[in-house]
């Protein structure tokens, strides 16, 4: 089970108080920030040390491994600052350096943030499914057995990357991708579930298609359309689309692609950034 240690989460509160630095934050951001972070019923900050405060903070979700990863990866977000990726990418070096005792590492995927594991050379990240899938899932979307399939769907990747079978791992990735924006579109938009989705080939915007001929290119162009998913990650998902496609013989026959284990994680990597985007862009459930 993960668990954050006392002595990194001082550090990092440290960090990021910044305090005295060019970055210093006052009370009053650090509250926006653990809320910009996506916190569930984040604390007011109480005017006591600002440091102390935070590091209580740390500690109290010591055990809540995707808060306290959403919390690093808004630390080291250029939508953070002003300045953007420049000041983003400081923190993020000063990030890791603190987190490399855990096994965490901080990288950008398309120019987001998303934490990995550090691998075996202790320098480059490794990805997995995300931490908490199942809980995360279940926070985004309402049908419990869309929840069971998709689960089913990460546990058959796993026996294929496993086996050795990296491009149906590969096509199972895109496959979840596929079924989580799906079914949250379905969820959140009555137009989209009511009278389907916009027919691309009608020059004129009038024909609908059922939801069931929908593409995933457009599942994941109308995500982005509805700020629900930032460009960067979109088009980073468009790869893992394109990877999926090769359940298609015929692709895989004229590009012939090399898949191994890299590629499985590369394909799990965006997925932490579409994951991320979603839990902070989709309005909550009414």
């Amino acid at each position: 089970m993960f668990q954050l240690d006392s002595r990194t989460a001082e550090r990092l509160a440290e960090v990021i108080v910044d305090m005295g630095g060019p970055y210093e934050r006052k009370g009053y951001q650090l509250t926006q920030l653990l809320t910009s972070a996506g916190w569930t019923d984040p604390p007011e900050y109480d005017g006591s040390p600002r440091i102390p405060w935070l590091c209580e903070q740390l500690e109290e979700r010591r055990e809540n491994r995707v808060e306290i990863e959403r919390l690093l990866c808004r630390v080291c977000d250029p939508i953070e600052y002003d300045e953007g990726p420049v000041v983003a990418e400081e923190f993020r070096l000063v990030v890791n350096e603190k987190i490399a005792p855990e096994g965490l590492v901080v990288t950008y995927v398309s120019g987001r943030p998303v934490i990995g594991r550090l691998g075996p050379d202790g320098k480059q990240p490794t990805f997995s499914e995300p931490a908490d899938f199942r809980r995360r899932l279940e926070g985004l979307l309402s049908d419990s057995s869309t929840v069971d399939l998709l689960m089913g769907r990460v546990e058959e990747t796993r026996i294929c990357e496993t086996g050795g079978a990296y491009t149906m791992a590969v096509i199972g990735i895109g496959s979840i991708v596929e079924g989580l924006l799906l079914e949250l579109l379905l969820e959140r938009d009555d137009e989209l579930r009511t009278k389907g989705f916009p027919d691309n080939r009608d020059p004129a915007g009038q024909r609908r298609k059922n939801a069931s001929r929908v593409t995933l290119e457009q599942l994941i162009d109308t995500a982005h359309g509805k700020d629900w998913i930032q460009l960067d990650a979109a088009t980073f998902v468009h790869n893992v689309r394109d990877f999926r496609n090769f359940v298609h013989p015929r692709k895989e026959l004229a590009e012939r692609p090399r898949f191994d284990r890299d590629s499985v994680m590369l394909c799990w990597a965006p997925v932490h950034a579409l994951l991320n985007d979603l839990e902070e862009n989709v309005p909550a459930r009414s």
